[in-house]
């Protein structure tokens, strides 16, 4: 199905406990295309990417996930991962004890189903390091600990980088950085991209959206994508907030 999208999500309904979160969430994203999902706190975001990459705190209870054009609701997300499907955690976690370098010599060879030859990793590793300009010492670091906010972002995008995924969902990654964190990430984000990729950005503020340029923007509220644009909507929301959009839902 080579004229499939590279990520179709249909009707999607899932529930953490007996709480429903998305409640019929329809999204298609094609190979070039840079989505951002925005929407106010507890709307599903957060939830959204967790589903797609197959978190067990979540149970599906309808619709489907299809990734160039194969569901992927049975799958594992290890499964996920090697098909394609990337998550950059709001929070990522420390790994005391294991290094950057041992991580992704790991991650790699995981997604590719095969082990990479020492020398073309290391020499795949220092062309993406170079690409997002980390210094070498990064990679001897232990992964996230003692990380600070950006360098934890950082550390993602290097992932990112090496993991090459078809689509790369950056779950909030703006969170809790200041603006020249942000615009480093952001750079980051904008040289790994290519035409073969799609990219879901979900984000309560437009602020990454100055510095990573979606070509659509959608508004997800109450566990549904209630409104879709071009860029000019992140604009709009940033201006207006979401007391309009929800005060029309409401009398609907």
């Amino acid at each position: 199905m080579s004229n499939a999208p590279l990520l179709e999500v249909r009707s999607l309904r899932a529930n953490i406990g007996d709480k429903e979160i998305l409640k019929g969430l329809s999204l298609v994203i094609n190979a070039g295309e840079i989505h951002a999902i925005m929407g106010p706190n507890g709307s599903g975001k957060s939830t959204l990417a967790n589903v797609l990459m197959g978190s067990p705190a979540y149970t599906v209870t309808g619709g489907d996930v299809l990734v160039r054009g194969e569901s992927i609701l049975a799958m594992a997300p290890d499964e996920r991962a090697r098909l394609g499907l990337f998550l950059a955690f709001q929070y990522p976690v420390a790994i005391p004890g294991v290094t950057m370098v041992n991580f992704l010599r790991q991650a790699v060879n995981a997604r590719r189903g095969a082990d990479l030859p020492i020398r073309e990793f290391r020499e795949l590793l220092f062309a993406k390091m170079g690409l997002l300009k980390v210094d070498q010492e990064f990679a001897r670091r232990y992964v996230n600990d003692g990380f600070s906010g950006g360098e934890k972002k950082r550390a993602e995008m290097l992932q990112m980088a090496m993991l090459q995924p078809a689509i790369a969902v950056l779950d909030e990654t703006d969170s809790g950085l200041d603006i020249d964190a942000l615009r480093t990430v952001a750079e980051g984000v904008n040289a790994i991209m290519n035409p073969e990729m799609g990219l879901l950005l979900i984000t309560h503020y437009q602020r990454l959206l100055n510095y990573i340029k979606p070509q659509f923007v959608h508004v997800l509220i109450d566990g549904r994508i209630v409104k879709s644009g071009g860029p000019e909507l992140a604009e709009e929301l940033e201006a207006t907030g979401y007391d309009e959009i929800e005060a029309a839902l409401a009398t609907a």
